[in-house]
């Protein structure tokens, strides 16, 4: 049925005088009907666009850098959006489990679990000004703390306060996790003095302010964090940093209708690449917003990277843990493989 609601008139044959009486009533119960149905239909047009989006930075502070980008998508597929700011990754999760969300901006783990888990899929793949396919995960410590260098690091965790993103958090927990501590025999949960967890910006703060010793960060978002806080940043140095981590990307609801998710694809493509006044104020938005220059199209595949890294740390939890056994330890290993490659396997179908 179309949006609009086709009302018309009739008569009853009576000569009674009730036949005028009916027509009033017949045409109320019309008049209500075509009055619900418009409300109906158009309520469901005007429907919020539920917009989540990755803690990155502070709750309020994310919100806000993404409000002008956010507003130029509402105008583009002609729907209001709201803004599901929050405090963590769980709080993101959670809210993707409970259907709260039809979009989001995700990093690598996030996104694969709301395709592989949550009925989601790619649409886009952010890219940033310096042209590198993805950040780097880094370790930071004060100039003039107890520490200077990794190896100081690596030699006594115990002594030392650890501040760390969530185990969600690639460049926060999951890639320093694989590929420096585990291969150092230290379990990042168990091995230091303490442990803080927060958002990037949180962790770089508690090392900048002695409340924490080591933190690990990334490098868009310590760039970002040297702009906001010259001061904090100039205490603090970097360790170490990791192989190149893919850049997030932005999902949508599997469910969504294909005209829908066209124009969403189309607008991002297309956004902060036209010449002129629009193009500049877009591309000014993009480099507020965390330095994007803009964003690629992109599709499931692109989660490929971030399923090897969880495979890969799900490998080496099962080979360092105490089991009972070994048929157990081989039964875990087994359910990984198995996993692995259905979700390799998903990921791949939907190119």
């Amino acid at each position: 049925m179309s949006a609009d609601c086709l009302c018309f008139t009739t008569s009853v044959g009576r000569r009674d005088g009730s036949s005028g009486l009916w027509r009033v009533l017949f045409g109320l119960l019309l008049a209500l009907a075509c009055q619900g149905a418009a409300q109906a239909q158009g309520g469901s047009a005007a429907a919020p666009l539920r917009f989540g989006i990755l803690p990155l930075g502070g709750a309020f502070e994310s919100r806000n850098d993404w409000d002008p980008v956010l507003a130029d998508l509402s105008r583009a597929v002609g729907r209001p959006i709201s803004v599901l700011s929050v405090t963590s990754y769980e709080a993101l999760e959670q809210a993707i489990q409970r259907n709260e969300v039809d979009m989001a901006f995700l990093s690598g783990r996030m996104a694969l679990d709301a395709v592989t888990q949550r009925g989601m899929r790619v649409v886009a793949q952010v890219t940033r000004h310096d042209g590198l396919p993805g950040y780097r995960a880094l370790l930071l410590t004060r100039k003039t703390g107890p520490f200077s260098t990794l190896k100081g690091l690596l030699a006594e965790p115990e002594r030392w306060r650890l501040a760390r993103g969530e185990s969600r958090s690639v460049s926060g927990f999951i890639v320093p996790q694989l590929q420096l501590f585990l291969p150092n025999h230290i379990a990042m949960e168990t091995r230091f003095l303490s442990e803080v967890v927060g958002t990037h910006q949180f962790t770089a703060l508690a090392v900048a302010n002695g409340e924490a010793d080591v933190a690990t960060n990334n490098s868009a978002d310590f760039e970002r964090f040297q702009l906001q806080f010259p001061s904090e940043a100039a205490r603090l140095q970097v360790i170490w940093a990791s192989d190149l981590i893919p850049h997030a990307q932005i999902v949508v609801r599997r469910d969504d209708p294909p005209e829908f998710r066209r124009k969403v694809e189309a607008f991002l493509v297309d956004y902060a690449r036209s010449k002129g006044p629009r193009g500049d104020a877009e591309r000014a938005y993009l480099k507020a917003l965390h330095d994007l220059a803009g964003f690629v199209a992109a599709d499931n595949s692109s989660l490929l990277p971030a399923a090897t890294l969880a495979y890969q740390l799900a490998r080496q939890n099962a080979n360092t843990a105490q089991w009972v056994n070994e048929a157990a330890r081989q039964a875990r290993l087994q359910r990984i493989e198995s996993t692995y490659a259905e979700q390799r396997e998903a990921l791949r179908a939907e190119r």
